[in-house]
């Protein structure tokens, strides 16, 4: 685990010279993980990723969750929880109080700040932040995609970004994305979430001079097929500079919006 005192030790040993600043950064970079019968928490991701460990729950028992949320919570760590129902929220605040929760993201978190990138808490109220962050915009296809950016918009807060959310302005009504392109063209990255037929991607990435990342969403009726024909539509965008994630991965996409933002 990342303690305090196994790094005052090994900078300690530097101020020495008794061991070189590569080596230093080596054995800070490979710290050990915490080990349960269930699971190995990585409490050295931010410092190798700039990400804080993230917790997928389902699947996940409450005692699971408790323990794993402990070792997080004593590693200083941010913790971000995805995909966790509300009930299951309800269930963890009982131990822990001060355990925030987003209905629309499906995402459970505490504000606090972790080794890595400055922390940013949700509304943009920073905390420990060094430099002011850059902008992801975070657009939607229609309201029923709400859940998978929200997932992502909030998973950039936790980890500094600032965001902008501009949601329900699909190609079905391509004014209302027209009106919007001042504030896209503001941002530096923009991640474009949408189901049925996906084509909202490529309409962006034809009109802006920034990175989109895809993200298809499992949102439209059978021929969808669950996220599968905005996916292949993504894919297959004859649009440059269009990256595209799995079905309903905001969280994926906020990762990957942060380390080129």
């Amino acid at each position: 685990m990342l303690t305090k005192l196994a790094v005052q030790k090994i900078l300690r040993q530097v101020e020495n010279r008794r061991l070189s600043s590569r080596r230093a950064f080596e054995k800070l970079k490979n710290l050990p993980y915490e080990t349960f019968s269930f699971a190995r928490v990585d409490h050295h991701r931010a410092f190798r990723k700039g990400f804080p460990e993230a917790v997928y729950a389902p699947g996940k028992t409450i005692q699971q969750l408790e323990k794993i949320i402990v070792s997080i919570k004593k590693s200083g760590q941010a913790l971000i929880a995805t995909r966790l129902e509300e009930k299951m929220f309800e269930a963890l605040r009982k131990k822990f109080p001060s355990l925030r929760y987003s209905k629309e993201g499906k995402i459970a978190y505490f504000r606090q700040k972790f080794v890595g990138a400055p922390f940013m808490a949700p509304n943009g109220h920073q905390k420990g932040a060094i430099n002011r962050a850059p902008t992801v915009a975070v657009l939607t296809g229609g309201t029923s995609d709400l859940p998978v950016a929200e997932e992502a918009a909030l998973t950039l807060e936790l980890i500094g970004q600032k965001v902008i959310r501009i949601y329900d302005c699909g190609v079905a009504g391509l004014h209302r994305l027209l009106d919007q392109l001042p504030r896209l063209q503001r941002a530096k990255t923009i991640i474009c979430v949408a189901g049925m037929e996906g084509a909202l991607a490529s309409v962006v990435a034809g009109l802006v001079d920034k990175p989109v990342i895809a993200v298809p969403t499992s949102v439209g009726y059978g021929a969808s097929f669950e996220g599968l024909a905005p996916l292949l539509t993504m894919l297959n965008s004859c649009a440059q500079g269009v990256a595209v994630v799995n079905i309903d991965n905001g969280f994926g996409a906020a990762c990957f919006a942060a380390s080129i933002t």
